[in-house]
Formats: structure tokens, C-alpha cells, sequence
């Protein structure tokens, strides 16, 4: 049986105030072009398929055209995807119903019945291979918030109610399935000792045990995809636990990412191998700096000049960081004039100051954009500003909390 493994589209998001929906619709056309050249028998999206819980129309769009391009070409196809922390988990069970005509399973969140029973029968979907027989199970689990895993019947521990979730799920589908075949997992979540980029994704933390022990998968999973982490990895050095990473840049600070989507191979239980294949980039991501002005407005005079015969939509993001001594208020009007005519665009200037301040030594402190931190990260600050001291360890787990139930008040459509 032959897997694809993709996360954390993103549809929807804007770099700085601009537009990434060329991007995305270059990368699932090419995504497309895989599915067709390698047929393989489903399609796993391991979450963050949009970027806020109301996204755009368009890129509702995106999705939906793909699933339907993807049904058409190969109609065997099975496609499972989840909501991750960015979906709103409603939303991407709205038109359930109709994508399952499609093949499609798309699944938001879990559900419990009478005292504290998990509903297992709708997080287990069969995957058939191109003979039309159950090759495997796929476990589907969403981003597990923690109104859902807590309560009543559950208690109120957040890791505890997450890892019963995962227990009972495998117990059911070890139930159900038949000699060989295999169990396979998506899931978006933060594992313990994955390498996260400086500013894309958004905090799963509850108090300071966010990271997940890879233990939650145990060895009757074949293979565990999952989604959160844009940098592409494995979990605890186990080729089975693979974060397939984002499909493009959604961050300056993920220019140097391998951004890929995963090919997995399986002999009824047995992960026979896991290859990656390589998204092309349709638009490059650029940085300059940090350097003093002269540097940067020399770096900006070599950069190529527009040809008129490329596209527009094709040309690189750019970001400069600039090192100042002093405030400089003609600062984007000197650097806007010298890319006049060059063939990129500006999306964002950062200052750095470096200077004495009465008598004290040299210290150097970064202008924040506020847009580029986590809710956490800001808290954080604020309290810190407010109060002189660094925010303890329960009031940011209540603050964490507290954003849960925001954030899920906002996914109601």
C-alpha cells in the first residue's frame, strides 16, 4: 500500500499583509501531478488545512477544487484529512457528508458518547488499496482541545485526557482490524523534541507540558502522520513518526526548510520505506541583513532588475533588517528608492539599534513586530512590562486556557 503524507497548508495566509494564494494553488497543482504520476491508494493531511478558523472564500475554494480534481483523476482515491489548531474543527466537518461521496473523510473533532464512552467508529476509517480491499485503518486525530478531552466522566487533566483519547482509539482499532493489516495514525500535535521555526507556529501550550512523549503511538502503529510542526522530521529518531512539515515557506524564518510532502510504502504491516519528494517553490523567500544601511542599500543595487517577460506573481518576497544607531524617519523611503525597478518585493523592514545609552555599554534591542508573536509571547510581555517580574507558571496556564475557550468561541460558524 503506498501513502502520501502532507500538513499545515495554510490556505489562506498572508505573509505580512500579502497573499500567498498563488503559492498554494502552484503547490496543488503540482500535488495533483504527484497523485497522478505515483497513484497511491489515499492521501493524508495532518491539519492547519487553513490558517484562521474563518478563512477566506478563496481558499475554501482551493480545497474543495482540489478534492474534486483529486476524485476525478483517480477515483479510488482515499483522502483523510483533520482539523488542526488553526481549523476550526466545525468547519472542517461542515460538508462531511458530501466530500464522503468523494472519498474524502474529513474529520474536526472527537466525540463522546454515554459516561465517558469515546466515539471510536467515526475516528476509524478504513483505507482500501487499488483491489478495493481494507489494506489498513487510518486513526484520525484531530487537534485535541481541551473541552473535548476534559470533563465529568474524564477528569480535568489535559495530558491525562488526551492520552486516554489515544489509548482507547488504539484499542478499538486493534479490535477491528483483520491479519494484515496496518494501523495507521494522523494526528496534529506538538511530539516532544520536535524543532520548531521562530515564529510560525502557534502554541498548543497548556502550562509547560505541551510537547507530547511519542509513547502515545505505540509499536502496533505502522506509521504515524502528523501535522503542527512546519519543519519536516521524525519523532524520537523512529522512521514510523514523520511530521511531513509545511508545503512552503509560511515564515522568513523557514527559508532554509526542505518543504516536501512524504511518500510511505507498506507490505501489509510493515513500513517497508519513507521517501520525501520535494515541493518546487514557486516564490522565493529572500532576506537581507542584518546589516548598517550602506550595506543593505549596496546589496539592494546588485539584485536583479524586473524583466518584463517574467511573471510578476513569481517574484521573491524580500525582507531587510537593517542595524541603525539612531531612529531613521526616511528610513522606507530610502530603501523603497533603491528597489525601484528590482525585481522583488518588500514585504517587511525590521530595525535593529545598537548604540551607547548614557555611558552604558553597547546594547542592542530589535524592534518587535507584535504580528510575528504568539498570543503567549505577547501575554508574556504585557506581564512582564506590567509588573517587573517574568509571569509564573500557573498564571500562563490559565491564560492558556482561557485563549482555548477564545479561540474555540470563534470556530462556531
Amino acid at each position: 500500500m503506498r501513502l502520501f503524507h502532507t500538513s499545515d497548508w495554510h490556505l489562506g495566509q498572508t505573509l505580512h499583509g500579502q497573499e500567498r494564494d498563488f503559492e498554494h494553488a502552484c503547490f496543488l497543482d503540482w500535488l495533483l501531478g504527484q497523485l497522478k504520476l505515483r497513484q497511491p491508494d489515499a492521501l493524508l493531511i495532518a491539519g492547519d488545512i487553513f490558517d484562521t478558523v474563518n478563512p477566506p472564500v478563496k481558499a475554501q475554494e482551493r480545497l474543495y477544487d482540489f478534492i474534486v480534481q483529486a476524485h476525478e483523476q483517480q477515483p479510488k482515491l482515499n483522502i483523510v484529512m483533520i482539523a488542526g489548531n488553526h481549523d476550526s474543527g466545525s468547519r472542517i466537518e461542515l460538508p462531511a457528508p458530501l466530500m464522503r461521496r468523494l472519498r474524502t473523510h474529513a474529520l474536526g473533532r472527537v466525540q463522546w458518547l454515554d459516561e465517558g464512552v469515546l466515539d471510536s467508529d467515526r475516528l476509524l476509517i478504513p483505507l482500501t488499496n487499488a483491489r478495493g480491499k481494507v489494506a489498513a485503518w487510518c486513526l484520525a486525530l484531530p487537534f485535541l482541545r481541551p473541552a473535548e478531552v476534559t470533563g465529568a466522566h474524564l477528569g480535568d487533566d489535559y495530558l491525562r485526557g488526551i492520552r486516554q483519547v489515544h489509548e482507547r482509539l488504539i484499542d478499538a482499532a486493534l479490535e477491528r482490524r483483520k491479519p494484515g493489516q496496518a494501523l495507521i495514525a494522523v494526528s496534529h500535535a506538538h511530539m516532544a523534541g520536535g524543532s520548531i521555526s521562530e515564529d510560525s507556529e502557534r502554541s498548543l501550550i497548556i502550562g509547560n507540558a505541551e510537547a507530547l512523549p511519542a509513547s502515545l503511538f505505540s509499536k502496533d502503529i505502522s506509521y504515524v502522520a502528523l501535522g503542527h510542526l512546519h519543519k519536516p522530521q521524525r519523532v524520537n529518531r523512529e522512521e514510523r513518526i514523520r511530521y511531513s512539515g509545511s508545503p512552503i515557506p509560511l515564515s522568513f524564518s523557514e527559508i532554509g526548510y526542505q518543504h516536501q510532502i512524504l511518500e510511505i510504502e507498506l507490505d501489509g504491516a510493515t513500513l517497508v520505506s519513507v521517501e520525501s519528494r520535494l515541493v518546487p517553490r514557486a516564490v522565493h523567500l529572500q532576506r537581507l541583513g542584518p546589516a548598517p544601511l550602506a550595506e543593505i542599500l549596496g546589496q539592494l543595487a546588485d539584485l536583479p532588475v524586473v524583466d518584463l517577460l517574467d511573471d510578476p506573481q513569481r517574484q521573491p518576497w524580500l525582507e531587510i533588517r537593517v542595524q541603525l544607531d539612531e531612529p531613521q524617519p526616511d528610513l522606507r523611503q530610502q530603501l523603497e528608492a533603491a528597489l525601484q525597478g528590482k525585481a522583488v518585493r518588500l514585504v517587511r523592514i525590521g530595525a535593529e539599534y545598537a548604540g551607547n545609552r548614557a555611558g552604558d555599554e553597547l546594547d542592542e534591542a530589535a524592534l518587535v513586530d507584535l504580528g510575528q508573536l504568539t498570543p503567549h509571547e505577547l501575554f508574556s510581555r504585557a506581564w512582564a512590562q506590567a509588573y517587573g517580574s517574568a509571569v509564573d507558571e500557573q498564571t500562563l496556564a490559565d491564560f492558556a486556557l482561557l485563549l482555548q475557550d477564545v479561540q474555540h468561541e470563534e470556530e462556531q460558524p
